[in-house]
């Protein structure tokens, strides 16, 4: 597991966790950003990270994106080998 802020640029990743206050985790899941749930990172810009979720583009700040937890695809995938 890692923050999404280390996550490589286009690789899937499935959110494993999403840490934070109440206020800020209630917020990234009305996002979309749900533990189980597909993201992949598109872009940064100035500090933010363009990432798609839930058929959804959508940017977040760097301190949002360290809060949420990820596993590569291809992670998941050799575990379950």
């Amino acid at each position: 597991m890692m923050p999404l802020t280390l996550a490589v640029i286009g690789e899937e990743n499935m959110i494993r966790k999403v840490s934070g206050k109440p206020e800020v985790r209630a917020h990234l899941e009305n996002l979309g950003f749900v533990p189980g749930g597909s993201i992949t990172v598109v872009s940064t810009m100035g500090g933010n990270l363009i990432v798609n979720v839930k058929d959804s583009r959508v940017a977040i700040s760097r301190e949002m994106a360290g809060k949420i937890m990820v596993q590569a695809s291809t992670e998941n995938q050799e575990e379950t080998v």
